[in-house]
């Protein structure tokens, strides 16, 4: 038996200031990239170039940019202009440095602390550019001002060359020559760093996308110049976050024309649309300064209580709520609503929760977007009557619905059934209850259920059979879907409930497994679960707790060996691995269509063993375009879905 040593410890006379390590200037970024752009992985990579493009779109929020170009180069860096003023170059005195140099070197140094060239920003508290300086193999800076071109270039971080005046720009873009000032940054990811340091085209666009609707009137102009990817796109917005609420709305029946409310309070503006459409979800986007709080914060809380009291008083004003009523609830006008909330304000008084920035803690935004927020909505309602009546509709609907899911959900809990102590009679649970360990197959079918049954390893390996379609929940509300009795055992089994009473906490598996057959059928249950849990249980998706098991298209078999293939790719490849060995056994090709075609050993070996089954994984890239994929494919409205049937039926592999 091998003999572990323990570690050594160190005395008090070997720790001295000899073992102290001071890093100067940008070596702690490279020591520590993750405490700077969150990860070194994929996301920090577009989060370093996020920065630099939030450099350029602060220009154009201190209100002098017009234009800002980002280009992919075919050699791996990436390109981002822009027409503003041009970071200084004048000697920044203390330091005998130029400001660019200084900006581009020095961590928490820029126009964004406590100098009045930046009153509104969204960089990365000021030190962008000069994290990814430090993360770059190698970065070049060009800024044009008052008819001069200055360079400078750098690696990992410190300057390689001295600013330098040329008479033209090196670089041989189409745009170079339109513009008269500005800022240009050119980079490329340090491979010593990023474990990834290939850009991707839609998560930019996706991006800037985003940062169009929030500055309106600027141009963004994306250019793909990698060999084979050659493409570009453009993003202009007159409308600003009203465009976008009828972006998100696109394709959705509505109430109403978008309700906008914009209004300066001292040194803090607060802008809101809001438009409620005739379907049962929410989708409510917040932002500061250009930051997506992909969770919330005060911004976001004092909207909601404007929004539930402006809806009460006018309810109650016109006779619609007794004032004896309990009247609507917050939970009761989130259905169909679709908003956003955009507060800017000094970058200085900015207090974020968390390093990346997903939630706003400032106590005294909440009040003050409350109170305008309020009297905006309540000045519309009395002006557009017709408009306030249709929400009050909507909102009145969404309350009849919440207490007759109530009665439901107590009818249930009465049983002892959301709580775990009933569990569904079809569910074979897994003697494991650690969640982290445990998983839930939701598989199709009694047949394949009880072959899945039997081959699992129950130790922690829980299975769930399905019969047939379940209820399309993008179409119903959520008392007819706790009615439904397939859904209903997928709540009991997972054991965190539904609606407002969701406890994250009480989940019970954390992979949560949909097997389905592989044929047209399947793929529709497998699409009806999926938009079950991204509108009634998306904190499962964004956990990562949601996959899809891949069963085997194909098992080819040549005398006494036998081999599955997961495509028709490996399907060739498997048949030509076989002419190669030159057996002169007959080959017999296997489809298999369903998975009650295989036996339970079969199926524990091909589609549920963690050593050899494939998982595919879902995530949320893009919450609004999965939004809207859902609303196309399951909501209502038979237009865009025939539009998207008859686009893309030549790309369609059917199985007939």
């Amino acid at each position: 038996m091998a003999k572990i040593s323990a570690p050594k410890t160190a005395s008090n006379q070997d720790y001295s200031a000899a073992q102290i390590q001071v890093l100067e200037g940008l070596e702690p970024v490279r020591k520590r990239p993750g405490m700077y752009i969150g990860s070194t992985d994929v996301i920090g990579l577009h989060e370093s170039l996020r920065e630099i493009i939030d450099n350029s779109v602060d220009e154009a929020l201190a209100g002098f940019a017009k234009n800002v170009w980002i280009v992919l180069n075919d050699d791996g860096s990436a390109t981002v202009a822009d027409d503003g003023r041009g970071i200084p170059v004048d000697i920044v005195k203390n330091y005998g440095k130029s400001g660019l140099e200084i900006v581009m070197t020095k961590l928490h140094a820029g126009g964004k602390f406590g100098g009045s060239a930046y009153k509104i920003s969204g960089g990365l508290h000021g030190v962008g550019a000069s994290v990814v300086n430090a993360l770059s193999e190698w970065l070049f800076a060009e800024v044009t001002r008052e008819g001069k071109i200055y360079t400078q270039e750098y690696s990992r971080g410190k300057p390689t060359t001295k600013l330098e005046t040329v008479k033209e720009s090196r670089l041989e873009h189409e745009f170079i020559h339109q513009r008269h000032s500005g800022t240009l940054v050119t980079f490329l990811p340090d491979k010593q760093i990023f474990q990834e340091t290939n850009f991707d085209f839609e998560t930019i666009k996706k991006a800037i996308r985003e940062r169009a609707y929030l500055v309106p009137s600027l141009y963004f102009h994306l250019q793909d110049h990698r060999k084979g990817q050659e493409k570009q796109i453009n993003f202009y917005f007159e409308g600003g976050i009203t465009a976008l609420v009828a972006k998100i709305n696109e394709n959705k029946a509505t109430l109403h024309k978008p309700i906008f409310i914009d209004k300066q309070a001292d040194d803090v503006n607060v802008e809101m649309a809001l438009q409620y459409n005739d379907a049962y979800s929410e989708n409510v986007e917040s932002y500061v300064n250009v930051i997506n709080t992909i969770n919330g914060g005060t911004h976001l809380t004092g909207f909601r209580m404007a929004l539930t009291r402006a809806i009460n008083d006018y309810g109650k004003k016109i006779g619609s709520f007794k004032e004896d009523e309990e009247g609507i609830t917050g939970d009761d006008t989130r259905e169909g609503l679709t908003a956003v909330v955009y507060v800017k304000m000094p970058q200085d008084r900015i207090q974020f929760e968390g390093q990346t920035k997903g939630k706003l803690g400032n106590a005294e935004i909440q009040p003050l977007v409350q109170s305008i927020i309020k009297e905006g909505l309540s000045t519309y309602f009395e002006e557009n009557p017709s408009d306030a009546r249709r929400i009050l509709e909507k909102v009145y609907l969404a309350a009849k619905a919440r207490l007759a899911a109530k009665a439901a959900k107590e009818a249930i809990l009465r049983k002892g059934a959301l709580e775990g102590s009933s569990l569904p009679g079809k569910l074979a649970d897994c003697q494991e209850k650690d969640p982290s360990i445990s998983e839930l197959y939701l598989v199709e079918g009694d047949s394949a259920g009880g072959s899945a049954k039997q081959g699992r390893d129950r130790k922690f390996q829980a299975i769930l059979p399905l019969k047939g379609k379940i209820l399309n929940t993008e179409r119903a509300r959520l008392d007819k879907v706790i009615e439904h009795e397939e859904i209903k055992n997928i709540i009991i089994a997972l054991g965190m409930g539904i609606g407002e009473t969701i406890k994250f906490e009480k989940l019970r598996y954390h992979r949560i497994i949909i097997m389905t057959d592989a044929d047209v059928d399947g793929e529709h249950i497998e699409t009806l679960i999926l938009t079950f849990f991204f509108r009634h249980m998306p904190e499962i998706i964004k956990a990562g707790y949601l996959y899809i098991a891949m069963p085997p298209l194909f098992k080819i078999t040549s005398g006494k060996d036998s081999k599955y293939a997961y495509s028709e790719d490996e399907r060739d490849t498997v048949l030509k691995e076989f002419e190669k060995l030159g057996s002169r056994n007959i080959v017999n090709l296997q489809r298999y269509k369903g998975l009650g075609e295989m036996n339970p050993e079969q199926l524990w070996e091909t589609t549920m063993n963690p050593e050899h089954r494939i998982l595919k994984q879902v995530s949320i890239d893009d919450a609004e375009e999965a939004d809207a994929v859902f609303t196309m494919l399951m909501g209502d409205e038979v237009p865009p879905r025939k539009h998207f049937i008859q686009s893309n039926a030549r790309s369609a592999n059917l199985d007939i």
